[in-house]
């Protein structure tokens, strides 16, 4: 009788979650995944003259449009026509191993300034965002 009990309290627990919407927050909890930054200035091999090599290092695979990258609160684009794009960018998959360079296009600088670097992952349902990792860049 008192599994019974429990077994109907456990059920009506796990229901009530998912009616309310609560399951979907529970599948979209940030992954655990760790980042490193390789920044590099007046890079001779390259048109553009500062360079961050952002690199997974361990943890999570992550899909590569759940993540952004933002650099003083801005998104970094995918073409060169913004201050900061990619050279490279992450694969479909990100995960260990996986990497993807920035640079610095149009800023007419060479070298990094101490900017504020972040990779952010976003849900699929876009509610909910959490920094993976931040670092501020060499002056």
């Amino acid at each position: 009788m008192i599994l019974m009990v429990a077994i109907t309290v456990i059920l009506a627990a796990v229901i009530g979650t998912f009616v309310l919407g609560l399951g979907d927050q529970v599948s979209e909890t940030a992954p655990q995944a760790n980042f490193s930054f390789d920044f590099a200035n007046d890079v001779s091999d390259s048109d553009d003259d500062a360079q961050l090599v952002i690199t997974h290092e361990s943890g999570t695979s992550i899909s590569a449009d759940r993540l952004n990258v933002t650099i003083d609160g801005t998104g970094v684009a995918a073409d060169d026509t913004d201050d900061y794009s990619f050279s490279s960018e992450f694969p479909d998959d990100v995960e260990a191993g996986s990497s993807a360079t920035v640079v610095k296009g149009t800023t007419g600088d060479d070298v990094w300034e101490g900017e504020s670097i972040r990779v952010v992952w976003t849900s699929e349902s876009g509610s909910s965002s959490a920094t993976l990792h931040s670092q501020t860049a060499p002056q």
